[in-house]
Formats: structure tokens, sequence, C-alpha cells
């Protein structure tokens, strides 16, 4: 498929091309295992000198096409599809880091995803220091050394929408010879291609926009191939691998190293692999990508600005509200809009607020987000409540938070939705002097 189709078009056409006769929609082979004649040809693919599928855990048709899709509308050069969204971070850090090294990631992260960082990956030796995203370029290079393998953050925050600032971190790692990991899950693709502002590894929760229907777990890696990994600070990828008879992942694979060893090592070692039905229905799903987020984006903007200037809401915070902090940022890596996910509080506080989620009769309370239904969601006492509050405030969590995952419903009704829950608690207040 040629990179000068646009996104919409490869939301649609990319990653499958049927041969004459073949089927229109992208089949799903549910089969761990493929036949072949020659003892040879099967011990050159064990080798990596031949391209195949040796066994679902690694490599399937189904999964491969949902794979180049993806990549395709990212403009990376390969991606390997995982379980979970978690699954893919866990290993695009483990391909390149090891007991006795860290990671410089920012602190506003999804409670999840904190959590991994925080005490997981310690408790297998790997250290992770966490930065503010207003930290000075000075002070986070000084947390650099000779151990640190990659910085990592998230293009919208989960759920403190904080917008990264590409300039200031990409700079970081170029002067550090350090990759930077960039969670596009909240934007999309077709929000938002990190590799254009300086990322060199992209990740996904595909469970959420991707998919879009909250039908079918997944996540995804993918790889830039725009980063040297010969700077001395990788030899995973650069020394002999003995797993694999000594091969070299950047002699060999070149500007594919990265992701090829994350799929021939991790994913063989590991085992989070995505199921060819599972691919099926997220390739489903990113056929009419463009279209949703242009919803979910309208959506939110529109819910923002109603709760914005609604007497009983304290605070809003969604990217292209011009009011806020990061709207010059979202301007810029954000131009297509900013996705579903807005937050806000009522002024009364918690209890309040969790009065206004029992009082919402079209919207659903839901811990996913990212799919057409619109949900809202508690995170202090749900998703980020194995944080402290230090570490909450830290995520962009307060108390009085409320998450708002916009759907592609009819605007009017949504607002509508909202403001007899509001209402209610106006004269539930009234009713108590």
């Amino acid at each position: 498929m040629s990179k000068n189709y646009s996104k919409k078009t490869l939301c649609i056409r990319g990653g499958y091309e049927p041969k004459i006769g073949e089927p229109m929609a992208l089949p799903i082979t549910q089969s761990t295992t493929f036949k072949y004649h020659d003892p040879d040809l099967v011990a050159e693919l064990f080798n990596l000198e031949q391209e195949g599928h040796m066994y679902t855990r690694i490599s399937n048709p189904t999964v491969e096409a949902f794979e180049k899709k993806l990549a395709q509308l990212e403009g990376g050069v390969g991606a390997v599809a995982v379980s979970s969204g978690q699954s893919a971070i866990l290993l695009a850090i483990l391909n390149i880091c090891k007991a006795g090294e860290k990671i410089i990631a920012s602190s506003s992260l999804y409670g999840g995803t904190y959590n991994l960082l925080n005490i997981t990956l310690r408790n297998l030796g790997i250290d992770t220091t966490f930065v503010k995203l207003d930290a000075s370029e000075e002070e986070i290079l000084s947390l650099v050394d000779e151990n640190t393998k990659l910085i990592y953050g998230e293009i919208i925050g989960n759920p403190g929408l904080d917008v990264f600032d590409f300039e200031k971190f990409s700079s970081v790692c170029k002067k550090a010879n350090l990759p930077l990991v960039i969670d596009n899950t909240l934007a999309s693709p077709y929000l938002c291609n990190p590799f254009e502002f300086g990322a060199n590894i992209v990740v996904h929760s595909t469970s959420k926009y991707i998919d879009g229907h909250a039908v079918a777990l997944g996540g995804a890696i993918v790889d830039g191939g725009n980063f040297n990994w010969d700077n001395g600070r990788f030899s995973e990828l650069v020394e002999p691998d003995p797993s694999y008879h000594g091969i070299k992942y950047v002699e060999s694979f070149n500007e594919s190293a990265y992701i090829t060893k994350l799929r021939v090592s991790m994913l063989r070692d590991l085992g989070s692999c995505m199921s060819p039905f599972n691919a099926f229905l997220t390739n489903l799903g990113l056929e009419t990508l463009h279209l949703r987020m242009e919803k979910h984006s309208n959506n939110s903007l529109e819910l923002a600005k109603y709760l914005q200037n609604h007497e009983k809401v304290s605070w809003v915070s969604y990217p292209l509200l011009e009011t806020q902090k990061d709207y010059d940022k979202a301007k810029v890596y954000l131009k297509n809009g900013a996705g579903g996910v807005l937050t806000f509080g009522i002024k009364s506080g918690v209890k309040e607020a969790k009065e206004f989620i029992k009082s919402l009769k079209l919207v659903d309370l839901a811990i996913h987000l990212g799919f057409n239904k619109t949900s809202v969601l508690h995170p202090a006492s749900t998703t980020h409540s194995q944080l402290s509050e230090v570490d909450q405030i830290k995520c962009g969590v307060s108390p009085d938070l409320i998450r708002v995952s916009v759907g592609i419903e009819d605007i009017n009704d949504l607002i509508n939705d909202f403001n007899q829950a509001l209402e209610g608690l106006h004269k539930n207040w009234i009713n108590t002097f």
C-alpha cells in the first residue's frame, strides 16, 4: 500500500491487499501452526533467514495484516501486536532494558502504567525516575547517567490531560542518545503521529480508540526506525544474541532491529501475543478510526465548553479549550482534534461528584474509555486508588476529578443528560438550606 494515501484511506485499506479471488474482508487465520514441506526452509525460519509464520505466538497472517496497517498509519517500519496495552509497555521497555538499568518517565501517567514503572519494574531491578512535564531540559538531562535506557511519556496524560512537550523531551533524547517512547493511546494514530515530532517508539492500548467498540483487548508497539541503536548504550541490539546463533540485530535488520528483536525474543519468550480473532476485531475498528476520532473530538470540545459555563462546575480540562495551559502545544501536536477524554470537578466536592455520576441516565459508569459510548469514572477511587494521594496529584488526579470518555452519540443528548444530573444536584443543595 502506497505511503502517499491519506490516513483515511489507510484506515480502510492498509495492511491487507487481497489477490484475485481472495476475500475482500481480512480473513481470520484461526490456527496456531502452519504447514511446510522442506525442513531446511523451517530451519531458515527459526534462524531468521527467511520470512514466514512458524507459530501464532510469534506471528500469524491475521495479526500481521493488522500490524502492517497500524505501522502504515503511524509511519513506522514495523509493529508487533500483543495481548494488552500493559503488555505493550512492558515489552517495549524490557526489549532494551534489564536489571541494574533505569528509565526516565513523565509523572503524568495512567495509574496502571505508573504502578508498573514504580513498583513492578523496580521489583525486576529496573529503576524509574519520574519527572514533571514542566521540568527544564537541564533538569531532565541531569537525571541521565550511563545506565539510563529510555525516556517515556504519554501524548495526552490519562487522566491529567497534560500535552506532552515533544520539542523539549526529544531534544533531551537527542543530546543523551536515548530513544523516546510515547504512549499514543488517547490521541490514536489518526490525531497524532509522534514520529513526526521526535519519538522513536510508539505504544498503544489498542483496546481503546483503535478498537473503539470495547470488544477486543490488545496492545501494540510500533518502531519508527529512526534511532541509531549502535551508539554504545544498546549492546542487546548490537552484540551477538546467543539465543539466535549469534545474530546481530542492527547488522542484520538495520532500521527494523528494535521491532525484530522484540518479536523474536520478547514475544517468543514472554508469550503475550494478540489472538487472531482479536486482531480481526481490532482491524475492523481501525476501518472507522478516522470517522470516530473526528466525532469524539468534536463532541468532547462541545461538552467541555458547556461544562465550562455551568455554575456548578469548578473547573474543566480538555486540551483544545483556549483556557488550558497546554492549549498552544495541543494546537501544534493535535491539529486534527484532541480525542474523547475530558475531566472536570464539581464545586462542592467529592460527595457531590459521586452523586452526579449516579444521577446520569444516558451516560454509563465504566472503567474503560475510548469507545463509542460515553462513560464517566472517578479515578481517585478506582484506576488510581492504588497510588498515594501525593502520587495521585503527580499523575494529575485530584480528589474531585471526574473523567469523561466522550462517545459518538448525539451531542445534544449528552449535554441534556449532564444538565439534568447537574441541575438535580442544584435542587438537592437548595433543599439542604
